[in-house]
C-alpha cells in the first residue's frame, strides 16, 4: 500500500510541475484568452505550438475550477494558481504521511492544513510587503514610469486599510503611512510565523 501512496504522490508532484510551467508560459505568451476554448485557456495564439496546447488541455480544467472564485483575485492579479497548487500540496503531504506512518491522525491533518494556510497567507503578506518597499523606492526617486505607477495602484489599497486601522480618521503624511504599513506587515508576518509554528507542534502531539 505504501508503494501505491508513493506512486500517487509522485504523479501529483509531476502534475504540480506541469501547472507551474503552464502558468509561467502564460506570462510570456503573445496571444489572448481562448487558446484552448473548451478548456478556457488564456491565449488565442502562441508561439509554443502543439506541446503548449497539450499542456493547456491537461492543466486548464483543474485551474479553471479555482479561477471561478473572486476571492483569489486582487485587481488585475490572479492568485488562483497559488490556491490550486496549495490544494495539491496538501493532498501530496497527506499521501506522504500515509506512506511513512501508515495512518493519518487528526493532529497531522490539522497541522498540514495549518501549514498550507500559513504558506498562502505568508505569500500574500510577503507580496504586499514587497509592493510597499517598491512604492517607497518610487516615492523617494520620484519615478513615474508605467511599472512604478502600477506598483502605486496596487499598493494604495494596502496603505488605505492600514491607515484606517492605525490612524483612523487622522490625516498623516503619506510617507508616514507608507512606512507604518510596511512595519506593521513585517511585525504581523513575524508574529504569525511564531504562533503558527507553535500551534503546529501542539497539533502533531495530539493522540488522535
Amino acid at each position: 500500500m505504501n508503494v501505491v501512496f508513493n506512486v500517487i504522490g509522485s504523479l501529483i508532484g509531476f502534475y504540480m510541475i506541469l501547472i507551474f510551467i503552464r502558468v509561467m508560459l502564460s506570462w510570456f505568451s503573445q496571444g489572448f484568452r481562448g487558446s484552448y476554448p473548451r478548456f478556457g485557456g488564456y491565449q488565442r495564439e502562441t508561439s509554443y505550438g502543439k506541446p503548449y496546447e497539450i499542456l493547456c488541455a491537461l492543466c486548464d480544467p483543474y485551474l479553471n475550477w479555482f479561477r471561478r472564485f473572486k476571492i483569489f483575485r486582487l485587481g488585475a492579479l490572479d492568485f488562483s494558481p497559488v490556491a490550486a497548487l496549495a490544494f495539491l500540496s496538501v493532498l501530496n503531504t497527506l499521501l506522504a504521511t500515509l506512506a511513512r506512518f501508515g495512518r493519518i491522525s487528526l493532529g497531522i491533518i490539522l497541522s498540514v492544513l495549518l501549514g498550507v494556510i500559513w504558506s498562502a497567507l505568508s505569500f500574500f503578506i510577503g507580496f504586499a510587503l514587497l509592493l510597499l518597499v517598491l512604492r517607497f523606492i518610487a516615492y523617494m526617486t520620484r519615478s513615474t514610469s508605467f511599472f512604478w505607477l502600477t506598483v502605486e495602484r496596487l499598493s494604495e489599497p494596502i496603505i488605505y486599510r492600514v491607515n484606517r486601522i492605525i490612524f483612523r480618521s487622522r490625516i498623516v503624511h503619506y510617507l508616514t503611512s507608507l512606512i507604518t504599513s510596511a512595519v506593521l506587515l513585517a511585525v504581523l508576518w513575524i508574529a504569525l510565523r511564531m504562533l503558527i509554528s507553535f500551534a503546529r507542534v501542539l497539533l502533531l502531539r495530539l493522540p488522535i
